[in-house]
């Protein structure tokens, strides 16, 4: 069984809970101290000011996937890391709706911490995945937010 898991998913498609069920199945669970779970959220606001009606959530679905795995198992191989998921959802999203569950378990907190971040970080930059802000001041792409 791989200790990791990605996708590009529609919303609904996998809940918070279907992750933490999987983590919990995974036989190298017992060497974790730590399970720490990022969830991003479609903010209220938007990044040029205005309130955000919609967010739009497109991708590449097989190229953000591969590059999704590839940090998932970079991720893995730092020591004392167990398990890594990723999985980001597309299309329309309401304020305050998930957008990306990111998962990460290993053996003490601090490496925990690190590994986390550089899973988000490097979904943000290598993923071929985009936003559309749909705002009351209009419409408009951004990017590394």
């Amino acid at each position: 069984m791989k200790n990791y898991s990605v996708g590009i998913h529609e919303k609904d498609e996998i809940s918070l809970t279907d992750l933490l069920n999987k983590i919990k199945m995974n036989k190298d669970l017992e060497k974790a101290g730590a399970i720490m779970v990022f969830i991003g959220i479609v903010r209220g606001i938007g990044v040029k000011g205005g309130k955000v009606k919609k967010l739009r959530l497109e991708a590449y679905k097989e190229q953000a996937e591969e590059s999704l795995e590839k940090i998932a198992k970079e991720i893995l191989e730092k020591p004392g890391i167990v398990d890594v998921r990723i999985h980001h959802f597309v299309g329309e999203l309401n304020v305050g709706e998930d957008i990306v569950y990111i998962s990460v378990a290993g053996g003490h907190r601090n490496e925990v911490f690190e590994a986390l971040r550089e899973a988000i970080d490097r979904m943000k930059k290598e993923a071929a995945i985009w936003k559309k802000e749909i705002t009351n001041l209009g419409e408009y792409w951004v990017s590394g937010e």
